[in-house]
């Protein structure tokens, strides 16, 4: 069914397009002291702004032109990339990335591979969104979509939202749990990190440059914790090559039906839907005059370029945890003498999240230094993806509701929409967190369609992106590549819920998929 959008023209862009101050038209680089000591009281005027006080971001001064490349202004751009690249490392990828190691030790590294550039390709569409209209998905949505639909989409990335803390605040609460040595239960562990997530966001209240910083040191963190893993079990095992060769060769060669199933979760796990609409968002605290079309292109061209290297770096941390336990679980085993329950827990078809840590340390010779470094780097990530799911319901309510509120206000009302029902569902499915993982990964893939297709529609519009929308070729390279994606994920899903055989069952569900693919069709 061809999708109907609400025509009508698109309001006035956001109130700091108007007074964020244009950079000077000419190309400029810095040949005298006295020069760079101008810009930088222009930086400190632009600070001091009393429009600039008044918006919800602190608005990043990018510097003038530069006439090819300038690293300065690159750094000015850095930011926004990284923090949404920490969707593709939250808790769900690093369970899904240990499983795939597990079950095929390096052969479907390729999968995680084309995954990473799928997803890269679809946010470098949402920043090219944000950088040329200034409004990030939701409010185009809002002005484009009639009312029921706008509820719709609304709603669907609340249930995504929602779906991806759970994930996360468990994640968190685990390796609370490791860190405090069984001390600090589960429960106690998301109460926790549903807190905490509060209290590091005041870190924006003292510049956004902070903040940022903050997530870039625990992708850091992250590096070092799972690298360090790779180097002991991977790089030791001397299996290079084979990492190599899962890279770059698309095949699984005996293959079993269980490991399809975990290749397919990758993609499932990798392309989150609520991140398209954060990273739209995200762009535009960077201030440039979108007046100025050689201002927007630069735009995109360093977004471009920092996203690129944030989701390069995403890769790398996940490749490191699907090499770790590939070595550790697939490669080597469990020593004997390994209990009988961590044995069941480690099996290919049984290991998840919950019990990761004891393979890892049955594994590896029992040394408890293992342990901390998995706790650390599975605590960085739960940390940084549920402070970067607080912006995704900040940009998604605000932006379909049309917030007018003071921003503390929408802080708190858009994290506990998500976080509470979050904590309550991790704590009271502390004893099923493995099947109610599956699941999670099943709700995301249904509600992908809903942030993918209005995203494709927006950036393909000329009406929307004027000359930047998509080309032609483009856009069926791209239109292909989502329903590509939209048919692994309903096979994954299909796979994954198993219906008992009474017929009123699968009838129901056989009439639920209907109105589903109806709705998903109208987009």
């Amino acid at each position: 069914m061809a999708m109907e959008i609400e025509n009508g023209e698109r309001s006035a862009p956001p109130p700091y397009e108007e007074t964020a101050p244009l950079v000077s038209e000419s190309s400029k680089n810095y040949s005298t002291l006295q020069e760079h000591e101008k810009d930088k009281e222009l930086d400190k005027e632009f600070v001091k702004s009393e429009e600039h006080k008044l918006k919800d971001f602190q608005l990043i001064r990018v510097p003038q032109k530069a006439p090819l490349f300038s690293f300065r202004k690159l750094w000015a751009f850095t930011g926004p990339g990284f923090l949404m690249s920490i969707a593709y490392i939250d808790p769900g990828n690093i369970e899904s990335d240990l499983q795939v190691g597990a079950v095929t030790q390096y052969k479907l590294l390729w999968v995680l591979l084309w995954s990473t550039v799928m997803g890269l390709i679809l946010q470098l569409l949402s920043a090219k969104l944000g950088v040329v209209t200034g409004q990030h998905l939701a409010q185009v949505c809002r002005e484009r979509y009639p009312k029921p639909a706008r509820i719709t989409l609304w709603l669907s990335m609340e249930l995504a939202i929602i779906g991806s803390d759970i994930q996360e605040v468990i994640g968190s609460a685990l390796a609370i749990n490791i860190l405090s040595q069984g001390t600090v239960p589960l429960w106690e562990g998301c109460l926790i990190t549903g807190i905490d997530t509060f209290i590091f966001l005041f870190l924006e209240s003292y510049g956004l440059r902070y903040l940022e910083a903050f997530f870039a040191l625990l992708i850091g963190v992250m590096c070092v914790m799972f690298g360090w893993m790779y180097v002991h079990t991977a790089i030791e095992a001397n299996n290079q090559l084979e990492v190599f060769k899962g890279a770059v060769i698309p095949m699984c060669a005996n293959c079993t039906s269980d490991a399809v199933t975990r290749g397919l979760g990758v993609v499932g796990a990798v392309i989150m839907p609520h991140n398209l609409f954060l990273h739209s968002g995200l762009v535009l605290s960077r201030a440039i005059s979108r007046t100025d079309r050689v201002e927007i292109k630069e735009g995109i061209k360093y977004n471009y370029i920092e996203s690129s290297v944030a989701v390069g770096i995403s890769f790398f941390i996940n490749m490191f945890i699907v090499c770790a336990f590939g070595a550790a679980i697939f490669g080597q085993g469990l020593p004997l003498g390994t209990p009988i329950d961590v044995q069941w827990a480690c099996s290919p078809k049984n290991i998840s999240l919950l019990r990761a840590v004891d393979c890892l340390y049955y594994s590896n010779g029992m040394q408890d230094w293992i342990r901390y470094v998995w706790a650390v780097g599975l605590l960085a990530a739960g940390q940084s993806s549920t402070m970067t799911g607080t912006y995704a319901g900040q940009f998604v309510m605000e932006g379909f509701l049309d917030l007018k509120w003071a921003k503390w206000k929408r802080v708190l009302l858009t994290r506990s929409v998500a976080m509470v029902p979050c904590v309550i569902i991790a704590i009271l499915a502390v004893n099923v967190l493995d099947s109610l993982s599956d699941y999670i990964n099943v709700e995301q893939s249904l509600l992908l369609p809903f942030s993918l297709f209005p995203l494709l529609h927006a950036t393909s519009s000329k009406e929307v992106m004027g000359e930047f929308k998509n080309s032609v070729v483009w856009s069926v390279v791209i239109w292909i590549m989502a329903l590509v994606i939209i048919g692994v994920n309903i096979y994954f899903v299909i796979d994954i819920v198993a219906l008992p055989g009474h017929w009123w069952r699968h009838t129901l569900a056989a009439i639920g998929l209907l109105i589903y693919l109806v709705v998903v069709s109208y987009f």
